[in-house]
């Protein structure tokens, strides 16, 4: 699903990632965990090809960057963020699902009746389907989070980043939204979930395996039980 080799990534003479050696495999689901700064955010945004890294290889879904289109890429892999949530800007709930189907912030393409189907089966799933012709601004601040989740699932991707997808949640919505994300994960054949985070209460127990970042640096991988120790957390919060 993902698997990476010798990556490092540099910005204005800044190294942010480093030598980093990692690989994800089908049935997988990933809790990528680091303080402030270690990075965590710059890895899915090179893994969603929005950041290039400046050497290693990169394979998402079989596929190494460089040799693939982006775009198209992109339209397998469902991602959700605080940055996305910024710029939707003011289009009803119905239509930021919809803009998931193509890849785009905002919808430009006509979306054959499939997909307004499944758009309405999503709403839905995430338990928002009368809200569906409200504007995204005014849905609350948990219930944007559940629209981007449904938007990232509509094109049915294989791979789900969700980069701290409970920011600015207050404890009931951030319960809600972290059973919701664990339902996905349970799916069968659903989509392998990368998820970032600062809080080890956000681990869900949908999550099998961990990557700990520290200063753009790995300092632990692997199956969630062997590597979520007390001195891998020393080591990770100092």
């Amino acid at each position: 699903m993902i698997k990476l080799t010798g990556v490092s990534l540099a910005r204005n003479k800044r190294v942010i990632l480093e030598d980093l050696n990692w690989e994800v495999k089908k049935g997988e689901h990933w809790a990528v965990l680091g303080g402030n700064g270690a990075g965590k955010t710059m890895l899915l945004k090179m893994l969603s090809g929005y950041l290039w890294p400046s050497k290693g290889e990169i394979f998402v879904l079989g596929k190494k960057f460089g040799e693939v289109d982006l775009s198209a890429l992109r339209q397998t892999i469902g991602w959700v963020s605080f940055d996305l949530q910024k710029v939707v800007g003011e289009v009803s709930a119905c239509e930021v699902v919809l803009s998931g189907y193509f890849a785009s912030i905002g919808l430009y393409k006509k979306p054959t009746e499939q997909i307004l189907k499944r758009a309405d089966k999503l709403l839905k799933f995430v338990g928002l389907k009368e809200h569906k012709d409200n504007l995204f601004s005014h849905l609350s601040y948990g219930e944007q989070k559940k629209i981007l989740i449904a938007r990232s699932l509509i094109s049915k991707p294989k791979l789900l980043l969700l980069d701290e997808p409970c920011s600015g949640l207050d404890m009931k919505a951030r319960e809600e939204f972290l059973l919701f994300v664990d339902k996905v994960a349970k799916q069968k054949n659903g989509p392998t979930i990368i998820l970032v985070t600062h809080h080890l209460e956000e681990i869900i127990p949908g999550m099998t395996h961990v990557l700990a970042l520290k200063q753009g640096q790995i300092v632990g991988k692997g199956e969630k039980r062997e590597i979520l120790t007390e001195a891998l957390i020393k080591k990770v919060f100092a």
